[in-house]
């Protein structure tokens, strides 16, 4: 039995060259993964972009070859989201480099795989820390330039938080709450001509995330209505339409783009198997458990 695998489209198939030509993308978490293919597909399209995280090498290596790859401008900003201060500094690089700031992506995260009685509250508070008050210390930061610019924000949310999934209750706390904080910065801000999304990525490939968290086996086909794993492209594919004109009448939403996975999830760890005795699934799980 044989069934339809949608194609990953690309962007350029759909959306004008020059698109954002003139504008300027600040982004957390744009080093690798899920947040560097939207930072490149939005060079791609014209915009000239600032990537913020802590590893400043690896930074710098990103932006430059997000230069060669696009053709547009790219700034390596280190800070650590956790830090106003740093951020701050990250901002004031981007406003000298580029003049504004027409769009941000919220996209630095942490996770891990871990039970409630085995997370400290050490580990828990690093993952609010940096999901969510990572968030919002970017949105104070960059909230006067989006104001003058009556730019965007999107925040690079999850599903995991949907249903009460297993060893993912510091992410699910985090990403409930950065889906709770657009919502409140759309109805704030909206008067004020910016707009504020959440993108919430069901499975990627060839992410850090999936190598670490996906146990052995796993068969997308089996979980997905769409019959595939997702590629950073579909999410940054929908980026695109949410900093683009055609949503200038669409603010606090969340977008799942899942292939459908959150509607028939199953555990991919034997319920309850897995929580009252984990040893006997330690040979099944791909990260540290």
């Amino acid at each position: 039995m044989s069934s339809y695998k949608i194609p990953v489209p690309n962007s350029k198939h759909t959306f004008r060259d020059d698109l954002f030509k003139g504008k300027v993308l600040f982004c957390t978490g744009g080093r690798s993964g899920i947040c560097y293919k939207i930072v490149e597909t939005m060079m791609s399209h014209g915009v000239d972009a600032a990537i913020v995280g802590r590893d400043a090498k690896g930074l710098l290596e990103s932006a430059q070859s997000l230069e060669r790859s696009t053709g547009s401008k790219c700034i390596a900003t280190s800070a650590d989201v956790r830090d106003p201060e740093q951020l701050g500094k990250a901002v004031k690089e981007t406003i000298d480099k580029f003049g504004k700031i027409d769009y941000v992506i919220c996209g630095a995260a942490g996770n891990f795989l871990a039970p409630i009685d085995n997370l400290s509250p050490r580990a828990f508070k690093t993952v609010i820390d940096i999901d969510l008050l990572g968030t919002y210390n970017t949105i104070k930061a960059t909230i006067p330039h989006l104001r003058q610019s009556h730019g965007a924000y999107l925040h690079i949310s999850a599903t995991l938080h949907y249903r009460g999934l297993p060893y993912q209750a510091h992410v699910s706390a985090a990403k409930a709450g950065v889906d709770a904080l657009s919502n409140v910065l759309a109805a704030e801000e909206g008067p004020r001509g910016v707009r504020s999304n959440v993108l919430a990525p069901g499975p990627i490939g060839n992410t850090e995330g999936m190598s670490r968290l996906t146990p052995k086996g796993w068969k997308p086909e089996n979980d997905i209505p769409l019959g595939r794993i997702g590629d950073t492209s579909d999410i940054a594919n929908a980026a695109v339409f949410l900093f683009s004109p055609a949503a200038s009448w669409i603010t606090g939403t969340v977008t799942v783009v899942d292939g459908g996975e959150h509607h028939i999830r199953q555990m991919s760890l034997p319920y309850p198997q897995s929580l009252l005795d984990p040893d006997s699934v330690k040979g099944i799980i791909k990260g540290k458990l």
